[in-house]
C-alpha cells in the first residue's frame, strides 16, 4: 500500500510512532515484533501479553529490543511505555485498557478469550487488527457492530490469505472487472490430521502443532474463506467447498473448473483447490464489454469468459504493519463483512465420538471445520468449529457427521455463544440460539426447534 508507507514515514518524522500492543507470544507475534521493531518506520511494539512472560521477553530479545520489564499493574505498564521500555505482562487486560497503546493485534487464535479482550479494547476506544481468523469467521460480523458503536476499527490483516484475497478483489473491481470466484490454494488437505501427525512439521518451523493441524485438516482454510465470503457476499457451492480437489495445471486456466452460468446466478463463490503451482490465492473475473474482452485477450489473459488474477505468495507478518497503518491512519478495514454472516464454519467429527466425551479445540483430535452457507448452518443448528472446545457430547456422533447444538451441553456463560446468538438476532431476526441459551441457563430441558427463525 503506497499511501501507507508515506504516511508512516511522516509519522516517524514527527516523533509520534503508532504504539502497538500484541496479544499473544507465539510464532506470529515473534515475527511481527521483529518486523515492526527493525523494518517499519513510524511504528513501535510497546507491549506484549503472554501467558508465560518469559516467552514475551524472549520475543523482544529476538527482535533486538532487550531490557523488557514485566508489568503486573496498570500503572507499571503505563510507566514503562512512557519511558520507552519494552513492556511485558501476563495480564492481557492491561493492554486492552492502556492509554499508551493505539492499536492491539490479536495473535491469540482464541474465540472466547479473544472476544472478551476485543470488547474490553473497544470500551477503551482502541482499534484491533486480527491475526485470528477463527474469531473473525465465527463472530466477526457482530463484533463489527460493537466496533462501530464505540467508534473504533476492527480489521483482518494483510498478508494472511483473506487480506491478500480482499486486496485482489478490491483491485479487480477498481479496474471495472467483476469478480466471480475468490480462491485459496493448499498444499495438503487431509481432514483426519492431528497434532501427532503434524508434530514433526511443527517442530521444524517452531510452530504450534494444533495450529499446524488446523492448516492440514481444512479448518483454517474454512475460516479464511468464510471471512472472504462475508466481506464479498459470495457463497460456497456446497458444504466444504472443493473438499481437496486437486488442480495442478496452469492457474491461468483454472477457470475451467467453474460454470460461469452458475457463478452468475449466485453472484460469486469462495473456494479452494490443492496443489496449483506458483499460486497462493486467485480471483476469477469477467467483463461484460466485448471491447474490453478484446484488450484482455491482447494482454495475454485468454479468451474468457473467466480471467485469472492471482498472487503467488502470502507474506503474513511482513504485511501486517500495512494493516496497522491502514486502520490507524486511514480508518480502513481490510476485510470488513458487508453485513451479517453469509458463510460460517461448522464442526465435523474427525473420528467416531462417544456420548459423554468433552470436545477439544479446533486443530486437535476430535473435529475439523467446513465452510457452509449460513442458511444451512442455521437450519441445521450446526455447532461452530470456533466454539467446540469444552462442549460435552450428549449422544454418539459418527465420523464425518456434522455436530449440532442439540448434540452437546455447552460450557456455561460463554461470551462467544452470546455473541453468536446476538449475531443471528441482529442480522437474521432469528432467536432460536438465544432461546436455547436461555433454556439451558434456566435448567429447562426443552427443544427450541420451533422458535422464530
Amino acid at each position: 500500500m503506497i499511501l501507507v508507507d508515506t504516511a508512516l514515514q511522516a509519522r516517524a518524522a514527527t516523533g509520534r510512532p503508532i504504539r502497538v500492543g500484541i496479544l499473544g507470544a507465539g510464532f506470529m507475534a515473534q515475527g511481527l515484533t521483529n518486523t515492526i521493531q527493525n523494518d517499519v518506520p513510524g511504528m513501535r511494539v510497546v507491549a506484549i501479553y503472554g501467558r508465560r512472560p518469559e516467552r514475551a521477553v524472549g520475543i523482544y530479545e529476538y527482535a533486538g529490543s532487550g531490557g523488557a520489564t514485566v508489568c503486573r499493574t496498570q500503572g507499571q505498564l503505563e510507566d514503562a511505555i512512557r519511558a520507552g521500555t519494552p513492556a511485558v505482562t501476563e495480564d492481557a487486560w492491561l493492554l486492552a485498557r492502556s492509554e499508551q497503546i493505539d492499536v492491539l493485534v490479536d495473535c491469540t487464535g482464541s474465540v472466547e478469550f479473544g472476544a472478551q479482550l476485543i470488547l474490553e479494547a473497544f470500551a477503551h476506544r482502541k482499534d484491533v487488527v486480527l491475526m485470528n481468523a477463527e474469531i473473525d469467521a465465527t463472530i466477526g460480523p457482530i463484533l463489527q457492530v460493537h466496533a462501530a458503536q464505540h467508534g473504533v476499527i476492527l480489521s483482518a490483516c494483510d498478508g494472511d490469505e483473506p487480506g491478500v484475497q480482499m486486496n485482489l478483489f478490491r483491485w479487480a473491481k477498481g479496474l471495472g472487472l467483476t469478480p466471480r470466484v475468490m480462491g485459496n490454494i493448499k498444499g495438503l488437505q487431509d481432514p483426519y490430521r492431528t497434532p501427532a501427525t503434524q508434530k514433526g512439521f511443527a517442530e521444524k518451523w517452531g510452530q504450534n502443532p494444533a495450529m499446524v493441524t488446523s492448516f492440514a485438516d481444512g479448518s483454517k482454510i474454512s475460516f479464511e474463506q468464510t471471512i472472504v465470503a462475508n466481506a464479498t457476499g459470495f457463497r460456497v457451492q456446497s458444504q466444504g467447498m472443493s473438499r481437496g480437489l486437486e488442480y495442478r495445471g496452469d492457474v491461468m486456466k483454472i477457470g475451467e473448473l467453474y460454470d460461469i452460468g452458475a457463478l452468475r446466478e449466485v453472484g460469486g463463490v469462495v473456494d479452494y483447490v490443492v496443489g496449483t503451482p506458483l499460486t497462493k490465492v486467485y480471483c476469477l473475473v469477467e467483463h461484460p464489454d466485448p471491447k474490453q474482452q478484446h484488450y484482455l485477450n491482447l494482454y495475454k489473459m485468454g479468451d474468457g469468459p473467466l480471467y485469472s488474477l492471482f498472487v503467488p505468495y502470502h507474506l503474513v507478518h511482513f504485511e501486517v504493519p500495512t494493516s496497522i497503518g491502514r486502520v490507524v491512519l486511514f480508518r480502513d478495514s481490510v476485510a470488513k463483512p458487508l453485513g451479517g454472516p453469509v458463510v460460517e464454519v461448522c464442526a465435523v467429527a474427525k473420528r467416531d465420538l462417544e456420548a459423554g466425551e468433552t470436545l477439544d479445540d479446533y486443530g486437535m483430535y476430535m473435529t475439523y471445520g467446513e465452510a457452509v452457507n449460513v442458511e444451512e448452518m442455521s437450519d441445521g443448528r450446526f455447532l461452530p468449529e470456533g466454539l467446540v472446545e469444552g462442549c460435552r457430547l450428549t449422544r454418539a456422533v459418527k465420523k464425518d457427521e456434522v455436530l449440532t447444538y442439540d448434540d452437546v451441553v455447552l460450557p456455561p456463560n460463554r461470551l462467544g455463544d452470546r455473541l453468536r446468538a446476538e449475531q443471528y438476532a441482529h442480522f437474521r431476526g432469528e432467536t432460536w440460539l438465544q432461546d436455547l441459551l436461555d433454556a439451558r441457563a434456566s435448567g429447562r430441558v426443552a427443544s427450541v426447534a420451533g422458535s422464530q427463525r
